[in-house]
């Protein structure tokens, strides 16, 4: 269980660093199996965030960074269309 738990948290962390080229951030999980996001800068590791569990500490840094705007390509535009109500 926990492997699976840390892989979720790590791949929100990974898309975290995409976003964020200038950035490097990090994860690290307490004994009692909550995580903590740390940014690595010149002066070591500084903690971002308070130890959270899964869901929230996922959520949190989802939060973070600039946010990649969705694709709409013509096909989606359209479907969106013909789901709104007609009066």
């Amino acid at each position: 269980m926990t492997a699976r738990r840390s892989t979720r948290a790590a791949a929100a962390v990974a898309r975290l660093n995409e976003r964020s080229a200038s950035r490097q951030y990090v994860m690290a999980m307490t004994g009692d199996g909550q995580f903590v996001l740390r940014e690595r800068s010149s002066e070591g590791l500084q903690e971002i965030c308070a130890a959270l569990p899964l869901d929230d500490f996922v959520k949190a840094v989802n939060a973070l960074g600039p946010q990649v705007v969705p694709r709409v390509t013509k096909n989606d535009a359209a479907f969106a269309r013909q789901l709104v109500k007609k009066t």
